[in-house]
């Protein structure tokens, strides 16, 4: 039993590590991580001030509805980014509505009042705390979904920075690194809203009729013209949009790249249940009108509304490309950015930097192994086959077992590589040590193999634990290439213990079974 199960063992990590079926021969199946296989490894940083403003923005504008509504108009409306905004000119007689009015943001804002009937919201010290860690925390999960809609294997994303505010990315494999780097920054927020006048050559043409003034509800949003018209690219015109949109990347369903009617590539997209009711009641109340779709702050098309319209819309006329309609569809269905992201540092890792790592690894490896093996055939004799028996157990065990499991080989793995061959043949000291001294003590040969394993056993628990412990800590608070090495490390002692206690007892019986043996060669 105990040689079945050595071999059940030994077969199925060669398998898993080297699948013969159900793809024949296409080679191992370990994966390799950013130092050997070549890749990217980016450090950005979440500019969370952008969360803070936009929180800042969306507040004042939701109290401006709601005084509009009071019917003070006078109120005078300012942005003092990042966290605060201010109100003047509210009337005296009309300071009990407004201060009422004011009650519904002061959950995340301080209010102070100030002379002439002026206001300062400031956010409060625990929500900028609770926003800049929600930014940061959604920038990473955005940043991993379009990393896997990319189809990068075994990628590292991580959050880190003093102030936790910084991202690390590594993408193995990647060759188009321009290409990733645009997909993980862009923002991607779409936005939806009626045009109340446009386009126009300039702002002053397009305000022209409001005495140079922009309204308190509106915006002045850029965009291209309609290029096909004129067969050249679009120059830059100008839209008078309404602020409040009417569904926003957040109610999108799916994105997807198609061509609209002129042959040209355009990104198709539908709402969810919530996006397609707000869609259809606003589309339907604004039949003949125009509806900017805008995409990070650029009208890229203003259709006319012809009906109602539920749940699909086409985001075309920015002069796409086809390699651009397919990102702008990841992006979107990945969802926008909550903030800006800088990029601090990044490195590129050649593919042939990554072969020769694994070439010098191997070779380190090969020649430790093969001076070890030297050494235990040298020093216990014939027993020291079985040490090498049971070191290339422990090799092809380790392998299959990260196969099986889909950890990634790195050097720093390579290096907890050799630290298992190292701890594996310690182990064979330790048991073979104390073999001898019971041999020394002229005890059987049979007694003295039983002793020397059973003493050592909890020795050699003792010590493994204790290194998983180290193992553990280290991958639970370290990045990729610690990480690559804790694993490595990990998986290498669990083989290692046992291979050490149960594998190489077996082959001593195995060895010694059916004979009378009154020595042995240790």
């Amino acid at each position: 039993m105990r040689v079945l199960t050595s071999l059940v063992v030994l077969v199925a990590a060669a398998w898993f590590f080297y699948p013969l079926y159900p793809y024949p021969f296409e080679g191992i199946r370990l994966k390799l991580g950013l130092d050997l296989k070549g890749g990217v490894h980016l450090v950005l940083r979440v500019n969370t001030d952008d969360a803070l403003r936009l929180d800042t923005e969306t507040t004042m504008e939701q109290l401006r509805e709601t005084v509009d509504g009071k019917g003070i108009s006078s109120a005078v409306f300012t942005v003092m980014p990042p966290m605060q905004f201010k109100v003047e000119g509210i009337p005296q007689n009309q300071d009990g509505a407004f201060r009422e009015a004011a009650n519904e943001v002061q959950a995340s804002y301080n209010r102070e009042s100030g002379v002439g009937g002026t206001y300062t919201f400031t956010m409060k010290p625990n929500v900028v705390v609770q926003l800049r860690e929600d930014a940061v925390t959604q920038a990473r999960q955005t940043i991993e979904r379009r990393v896997n809609e990319l189809g990068v294997a075994e990628p590292v994303i991580a959050q880190t920075g003093t102030n936790n505010d910084q991202i690390i990315v590594e993408l193995p494999g990647i060759t188009e690194v321009a290409r990733a780097e645009e997909i993980i920054r862009s923002t991607a927020l779409l936005e939806l809203k009626i045009v109340e006048d446009g386009p126009a050559g300039t702002k002053e043409n397009l305000l022209q009729s409001r005495s140079g003034a922009i309204p308190n509800n509106m915006e002045v949003v850029p965009g291209v013209g309609d290029s096909s018209q004129r067969g050249e690219r679009a120059e830059t015109v100008f839209y008078l949009v309404r602020k409040v949109a009417v569904v926003t990347g957040r109610d999108l369903r799916n994105a997807k790249p198609t061509i609209d009617e002129t042959g040209r590539p355009a990104v198709s997209f539908s709402l969810n249940q919530d996006g397609a009711r707000k869609f259809g009641k606003a589309t339907g109340e604004n039949i003949g009108r125009r509806l900017a779709i805008i995409l990070d702050g650029r009208v890229q098309s203003a259709p006319n509304i012809e009906s109602r319209i539920t749940d699909e819309g086409r985001i075309s006329g920015g002069a796409f490309t086809q390699q651009e309609v397919q990102d702008l569809s990841l992006v979107l269905r990945s969802g926008a950015l909550p903030a800006s992201l800088t990029y601090l540092e990044k490195n590129t890792v050649g593919p042939t930097l990554g072969a020769d790592s694994i070439r010098s690894g191997v070779i380190a490896s090969a020649v430790g192994l093969l001076l070890i093996m030297l050494f235990m055939l040298v020093y216990y004799k014939l027993s020291g086959i079985n040490a090498i028996v049971v070191l290339c157990f422990n090799l092809t065990i380790l392998l299959g077992l990260m196969a099986y499991l889909g950890a990634t080989m790195t050097l720093p793995g390579i290096a907890g590589f050799v630290l298992t061959m190292g701890i594996g043949v310690d182990s064979n000291v330790l048991i073979f040590e104390r073999i001898k001294e019971e041999l020394a003590a002229k005890r059987g040969v049979r007694q003295a193999l039983d002793a020397g394993f059973s003493r050592v056993f909890l020795t050699l628990l003792d010590t493994h634990i204790a290194s998983l412990i180290s193992a553990a800590f280290l991958f639970q608070f370290g990045t990729g290439p610690i990480r690559g090495f804790a694993t490595t490390l990990s998986i290498g002692l669990v083989a290692n213990l046992f291979t050490s206690t149960f594998v190489s007892k077996t082959i001593f019986e195995l060895v010694l079974s059916g004979r009378k043996v009154q020595t042995l060669s240790i």
